[in-house]
């Protein structure tokens, strides 16, 4: 059996590629490692952006486990061009997985994308990976998991949010993890 935790970036400051975590965020960093000492980690792949990196760095110091980055783990990019309603237009894409808008990527582009990292990490050694990316690109991994996971569950994300997968002779299978916050 294999378990990977996907996990979405703490609070950051924007969405630019090199945006740091706010003050907020990295108290949720440091909870997210908290979270984690019970838990076997052999492996942490991360998007690059600064955000992701980041949130997993106190949980890469507290295992010495090193951060290998992993460009696939980006979050999608909808549009280049402004959009008049992102969000209705996000949601478009949840139905319709081939729609794509100006220099942006399909729904079903993200998907292999995203879940090739997984299939890849289901050939290494390590029984226990955590893969840190965004929003989007998490909500469309889940959905090529489950074709049901859409726009109300992306909508329903958080800043973190952690999901367990557990691979098994009997497929992939994810849930939702519980994690509190308990930051003043």
């Amino acid at each position: 059996m294999q378990t990977y935790y996907l996990i979405r970036h703490c609070e950051a400051t924007g969405q630019a590629a090199d945006a740091p975590l706010t003050p907020q965020g990295q108290k949720q960093a440091l909870l997210l490692a908290d979270f984690f000492k019970s838990i076997p980690i052999d492996r942490i792949l991360s998007s690059p952006f600064r955000r992701a990196y980041d949130t997993v760095f106190p949980l890469s110091t507290m295992y010495n486990c090193p951060i290998e980055l992993e460009n696939r783990l980006q979050e999608r990019i909808l549009s280049t061009s402004s959009l008049n309603d992102w969000r209705a237009d996000l949601k478009a894409t949840f139905s319709d997985l081939k729609l794509r808008f100006p220099g942006g990527e399909s729904s079903r582009e993200a998907m292999e994308r995203t879940s090739s990292v997984l299939h890849e990490a289901f050939l290494h050694p390590a029984r226990h990976t955590v893969l840190v990316t965004h929003g989007n690109a998490m909500a469309l991994l889940l959905k090529s998991i489950d074709s049901n996971f859409g726009y109300p569950d992306w909508e329903q994300l958080r800043n973190p949010d952690i999901y367990r997968l557990v691979k098994n002779s009997e497929g992939l299978t994810f849930e939702r993890l519980p994690f509190n916050e308990q930051t003043d």
